[in-house]
């Protein structure tokens, strides 16, 4: 079951390893390295399910904080240009 399971979430990763390399806009990329992320987290919690350490469903869930933090960071870089400023009122 561990094989299939990580058979899947490998495969899972190779189609959005293409759509990150290949995407046209910058969203794109970003949607394939998100999913490779979200992948990422599925391979260290199905781990620890099957090797019997539910600590690593803790190390999973902060990878996803991570993970979702950091595309917000990246999606504000991209609208705004600048991630230390304030925004400016529009009038």
């Amino acid at each position: 079951m561990l094989a299939a399971t990580t058979l899947a979430l490998l495969v899972t990763v190779t189609l959005a390893l293409v759509r990150a390399v290949l995407g046209p806009t910058v969203f794109d990329r970003l949607q394939g390295a998100n999913t490779i992320s979200t992948c990422a987290m599925l391979l260290i919690a199905v781990h620890g399910f099957f090797a019997g350490r539910p600590e690593f469903l803790d190390l999973a869930l902060v990878y996803g904080l991570l993970n979702v933090i950091g595309v917000i960071a990246i999606l504000k870089f991209f609208r705004q240009g600048d991630l230390g400023a304030e925004q400016e009122e529009i009038k």
